[in-house]
């Protein structure tokens, strides 16, 4: 993870072509969220999932900072005082708090149409076929879209006004988090021509280890450490928004984020992954984090 990661981020330092003009203010609100750490979860899924299937990491790379420059606009865009008002991200002052609410706007829209310039890269300078290209042009525009990212982002925005069920927020959580981590599993997949069958077993890995994923965000939002997480906990009870432990309870919440890898792991085994160690290491990594 530390090797992928440090690729990943010097990738990412030079996201933009050195002979483009752009505005100093814009370029430097981009790279200031795009630089500012993380796990790198969402890049690592697509580099893994292209090499479980003895797929190139450096074809995978730009479609992996592709993946990073849309979940990074989703959390500048998340932060501002209209959505989550958020002072901290990655142990850092928001985007908004540095550059002024306009500038971290234009930055989000700015990495989000900048990810397709990137996923293109992958076919003229890697030679991925355009075919699949196309295709991870397509599920991109799906799963970051209005059925996708965006769209649980504005169910979780109308749920502060009162999610009354289970199936409510697990709908929530299936887009707003796992949408974009199964298209990091597919795109992973199809640079590495994997089948409809080895997509499908990336599919649902991506739907257990999602959802798992936000499970656990929520259960460390109530009892994380503020400073390995790099912002303020307890801000899911001060926005008054429900979460899987407020409905199922804390120990509940925990077995279900155990069930829900273990299931992931048995879709790998059922898909014909050549490959799939990384994947499980990914996965049970996940299952104990405490940031």
């Amino acid at each position: 993870m530390e090797q992928v990661c440090g690729q990943v981020n010097t990738a990412l330092e030079s996201f933009l072509p050195g002979d483009w003009q752009v505005p100093g203010t814009l370029k430097e609100a981009m790279q200031y969220s795009l630089t500012a750490g993380g796990k790198r979860l969402r890049p690592l899924l697509v580099i893994a999932a292209a090499e479980s299937l003895g797929g190139s990491r450096e074809a995978a790379m730009p479609v992996a900072c592709a993946v990073e420059m849309i979940h990074t606009y989703s959390l500048i865009h998340d932060d501002l005082p209209a959505m989550d008002n958020d002072d901290f991200r990655r142990g850092k002052p928001t985007n908004h708090k540095v550059f002024g609410e306009a500038a971290a706007i234009l930055a989000g829209d700015g990495l989000l149409t900048h990810a397709f310039y990137s996923v293109a890269q992958a076919s003229r300078r890697y030679h991925v076929p355009a075919e699949q290209t196309l295709a991870i042009v397509e599920e991109l525009s799906r799963y970051a879209g209005p059925c996708g990212m965006v769209g649980g982002q504005a169910a979780d925005m109308e749920a502060e006004q009162g999610v009354t069920d289970l199936d409510g927020l697990r709908y929530i959580h299936e887009h707003k988090t796992g949408d974009l981590i199964v298209f990091a599993l597919k795109a992973g997949g199809r640079i590495a021509s994997a089948s409809p069958r080895q997509l499908d077993a990336l599919e649902r890995f991506g739907r257990n280890i999602g959802f798992a994923f936000q499970i656990q965000d929520d259960i460390l939002d109530l009892v994380g450490d503020e400073a390995k997480l790099g912002k303020s906990t307890q801000s899911d009870v001060k926005m008054e928004k429900v979460t899987y432990p407020y409905f199922a309870g804390l120990e509940a919440s925990r077995a279900e984020v155990a069930r829900l890898t273990a299931e992931a792991k048995g879709a790998l085994e059922d898909g014909g992954i050549p490959d799939p160690a990384r994947l499980f290491e990914i996965s049970d990594f996940l299952l104990k984090r405490d940031h």
